[in-house]
């Protein structure tokens, strides 16, 4: 939940570089609430996805971005289908690399 919630905090942040875990982890955190959110409109009779996704709409873009930076890559690779989940499932560069260094692995 920490790195949902790290997403949040940058939630309009495109530089930098997000890791696999945090990328992952925002992603069924995101799967996850929506779920449950889709659930409870149901039995409510009300849309909250529809306040939802739109508020979830620049923060997955830009963990999107980062990730892609992690990878070595512009994140104007997020739009190239396919190519960008190889990207995100792929280990991210050692070190530094142009979009900054590496985060530990136990970063918040």
């Amino acid at each position: 939940m920490k790195y949902y919630l790290n997403v949040l905090q940058n939630y309009a942040v495109f530089n930098g570089r997000a890791g696999r875990a945090e990328f992952w982890y925002f992603f069924f955190y995101h799967l996850l609430i929506a779920f449950v959110l889709g659930r409870m409109g149901a039995i409510l009779s009300i849309d909250l996805l529809s306040i939802y996704y739109p508020a979830m709409l620049i923060p997955s873009i830009a963990v999107s971005a980062r990730r892609m930076h992690d990878a070595g890559k512009s994140g104007w690779c997020v739009l190239i289908p396919f190519y960008n989940i190889v990207l995100a499932v792929s280990e991210g560069t050692k070190g530094e690399n142009k979009y900054g260094n590496q985060l530990p692995t136990n970063a918040t």
